[in-house]
Formats: C-alpha cells, structure tokens, sequence
C-alpha cells in the first residue's frame, strides 16, 4: 500500500533492535482519516470472509481494529490487560511477550461478547513475533469461535511472526510488510513478493 509506505518513509524512526515509532499517525496520535483509509483496505480484503466481529490487543491495535470493524459494519472487540470491575471473574485468559514493554502481558476478554457462533477477524498494529496476535488467537479457540483472518498494518518479516501463523491456515494480511532495516533505512519487500498465507 503505497500511500503507508511513504508515510512510514515520512515519519517513521527506527529506534534500533527492530522496533519502528510511528507514533504520529498510528500508535499515540492517530490520523483518524488516514486510519480510516486503512481500515476500508482490511475490509476490501476481508470482507468475502463475512466476519462477525473484529478482535484486537489494547492499546495499539485499537484504532485500526476500529477503522476496519466500522468499514465492515460489525462490532469491534479487544482484549484488555487488566480486568475492570465490570468483567466477570471467569475470562478467556492469555499470555504474550511485549517487545516494547518488557515482559509478559496478559489479555482478557469477556465471554459476554465472544461466542462460539463468531467469525473472528484479528487486526493489530504490527505483525512481528506473531505472539500477541497468536495470544489472540488462543483466546478465540477458548471460545470456540472461528478465526478467519489475520491484518496487520505493519509487518517486520525479519522477526519470523508469518511462520508461527502459518499453521492457523487462514489469510494473514499486512498492508505493508518491512524486509529489514539498514541503519536508518526501511527496506519494504515488494509487492509481488507479499505472500497471502492459507
């Protein structure tokens, strides 16, 4: 997705050890029509797959997970790190490794507002390990609900997180997808090099 590129290429900063800060459109301030813009491109590419409701990590992946639930008319849901008082004691429960935190996060999500009849769409920020979306996806199987798809608005390849998705055999879709960086530089793969897993 070309306009994400050079917006990446734009404001993006390689901060070293693979982590990219795209702080000013995605993940602090959000530019809400540009997010927009991207949740109709994950609609445009999942919509065939008629999901019921779109599941996301707090805090990052809230906004393309709502951008994407609004384009495709369905509910948004995500998974909290820390259980308010109105989440009932009896939760579907995860773990996953924060890259950019440090240690272990748990999500929760509540069984009020995820059932075995629904079709689960995953949407985050980044696809790196593949772990918080693969937490996610532990979530949705304790549920016994169906994953149908996997977005992610940026993926490093270079951290493998494809390959440990890989046997979920749905597609797994990046808008744009970061080969590796050299120094400073972004290298993006190319488009026709972009695999659709299934």
């Amino acid at each position: 997705m070309d306009v994400l590129k050079q917006r990446i290429l734009q404001e993006g900063q390689h901060l070293g050890r693979g982590i990219l800060k795209v702080d000013s459109f995605v993940n602090h301030q959000v530019d809400a029509p540009f997010m927009m813009l991207l949740g109709r491109e994950f609609a445009r590419r999942f919509g065939y797959l008629k999901p019921t409701k779109v599941l996301t990590a707090e805090i990052s992946g809230i906004a393309p997970a709502l951008a994407t639930a609004y384009a495709l008319d369905v509910p948004l849901l995500y998974a909290r790190k820390t259980r308010p008082i109105t989440m009932p004691a009896e939760v579907y429960r995860a773990k996953a490794p924060s890259h950019t935190k440090g240690g272990a996060v748990e999500l929760m999500v509540s069984p009020e507002f995820l059932k075995p009849e629904d079709r689960v769409l995953i949407i985050d920020d980044f696809l790196a390990t593949g772990q918080t979306i693969l937490a996610l996806v532990r979530i949705v199987q304790q549920a016994n609900a169906t994953l149908v798809g996997i977005g992610a608005v940026i993926e490093k390849a270079f951290e493998g997180g494809r390959d440990v998705l890989a046997h979920l055999n749905v597609p797994i879709e990046s808008l744009v997808v970061i080969e590796r960086f050299e120094g400073e530089r972004i290298i993006f793969r190319d488009p026709e090099e972009q695999k659709v897993s299934f």
